[in-house]
């Protein structure tokens, strides 16, 4: 899966428009990085940047400042593997909580600092209804959790028990409970030391007169997680498709079609620097917007390309938004959203098709109707046209076997009695049953027939 390659150059393309905050070149800098409510890929970037920013600035240490209820395991995977890399001591402040992801992620710093009255633990993956997750997810997150543990000579035992329940600890846990550790017992542990506030950490770090700065999202990350957030990408994804439609209705490339692809830019742009969307994700897509295009300009006529693009272009929709590790959750949020942009797709689209006029490309592609059949252009219903039994007329279209023959003024739906006509053959009418009317090719010219002749 290519999907982590891309994302800091796209990320930093983003950021480098407007300038970023500068921590300073100060030795006694700390930065203090927020941690706070849910744990989703769009904080990894957040992360990711505030610790090569510290770097950068040389700062002293970096406090990540956390009260969390957990939330994506691939989020905290992905923060994690920043943290284990970063040449700057990362500590954490647990502010009252650092369930799930969160102990992952406090875990993968080099010290736990806990206030009174906070928690650690709970780490078992759930899904959305916190049913506990498949036992693959289970164990891959048990190691990791035991892992950071051993690379932080902690009690591997006690992080793998936050983890699975049925690990048994004497004097700590039982087995059937899952472990979650008050700051007391972290202390006691020696997986956490307790301090009153940030001034207190800072001054067991001997750095108590450094400056503290606060990292914060700059405008690049707002707007991806903006982007990314499920409520507003079936709005994106239909306004993206609404400019191509659009497009597709008019007779040149202009603002509806930069529009339309600017939107699906940012959505899958957005999606694939938090590591939902993969490479091959977007490569789905673009195959399927390709086959359509086949189907719309090379080859009229909705078939087999226009099916397998359409097919292609909901599958690279739906992995977009799944993710490394996807969860039940996350499966039911994609199909929420994939199913709400094309409930959209089909609104807008019809609103295009009767608003704006039909001299297009889509038109000409044959896989819409754009001809009227009313009387005002000459085309009559069949029903009760025993009259019509006997008329000779000229076939204007290629009968196979259906097809238009001219009578007269009249243009008529009709259907060969046996074989295929061409157009231009002479034809005669040889019954007429409710909508049906049954022609017969004439041996005769039509000039020798004459295109009016009755027969009585």
């Amino acid at each position: 899966m290519i999907r982590r390659i891309p994302l800091i150059a796209l990320l930093a393309a983003f950021s480098s428009v407007l300038p970023a905050p500068v921590f300073g070149q100060l030795d006694d800098l700390v930065i203090r990085v927020p941690v706070t409510g849910v744990v989703e890929l769009g904080l990894a970037p957040f992360i990711e940047r505030s610790l090569e920013e510290a770097a950068e600035s040389g700062a002293a240490a970096v406090v990540l400042d956390m009260d969390t209820p957990g939330g994506r395991v691939d989020a905290a995977e992905r923060i994690a593997d920043a943290l284990s890399d970063s040449p700057v001591p990362v500590y954490t402040l647990v502010n009252r909580r650092a369930y799930s992801a969160g102990a992952l992620i406090a875990l993968a710093t080099d010290r736990i600092y806990m206030r009174p009255g906070s928690v650690i633990g709970a780490a078992t993956p759930v899904d959305g209804s916190g049913t506990k997750a498949p036992e693959k997810i289970v164990s891959a997150m048990r190691s990791q959790m035991r892992a950071l543990a051993e690379e932080a000579n902690l009690d591997p035992e006690v992080a793998a028990a936050m983890v699975d329940e049925d690990i048994e600890i004497e004097g700590v846990t039982e087995a059937g409970k899952l472990l979650t550790l008050t700051t007391e017992e972290a202390a006691d542990l020696d997986y956490a030391v307790e301090v009153d506030n940030l001034s207190a950490l800072l001054g067991d770090l001997e750095v108590e007169g450094a400056t503290v700065t606060t990292a914060e999202a700059n405008w690049a990350e707002r707007v991806v997680r903006f982007f990314s957030n499920p409520v507003v990408a079936p709005f994106l994804l239909s306004l993206g498709f609404l400019g191509l439609i659009t497009e597709i209705k008019s007779p040149s490339f202009g603002l509806a079609g930069g529009a339309g692809l600017l939107a699906l830019s940012l959505f899958f742009g957005s999606h694939l620097i938090i590591g939902l969307a993969g490479l091959e994700d977007i490569l789905v897509f673009a195959l399927g917007l390709a086959l359509i295009g086949v189907e719309v300009f090379l080859i009229p006529g909705f078939g087999l390309f226009g099916l397998l693009g359409g097919i292609g272009v909901l599958a690279g929709l739906y992995m977009s938004m799944l993710g490394g590790l996807p969860t039940s959750p996350d499966f039911t949020r994609a199909g929420m959203v994939l199913s709400t942009t094309v409930v959209l797709i089909v609104v807008m689209a019809w609103v295009v098709i009767k608003t704006l006029p039909g001299t297009s490309r889509l038109a000409r592609s044959g896989i819409l109707l754009m001809d009227s059949t009313d009387r005002e252009t000459g085309y009559e219903s069949a029903e009760s046209r025993v009259d019509l039994i006997g008329m000779i007329g000229e076939a204007i279209t290629d009968l196979r076997p259906a097809g238009t023959a001219q009578f007269g003024e009249e243009r008529i739906d009709v259907v060969s009695e046996s074989e295929w006509i061409t157009e231009g053959s002479t034809v005669k009418v040889v019954s007429a049953e409710g909508y049906r009317h049954v022609v017969r090719v004439m041996e005769k010219s039509k000039s020798e027939e004459g295109s009016s002749a009755h027969e009585s």
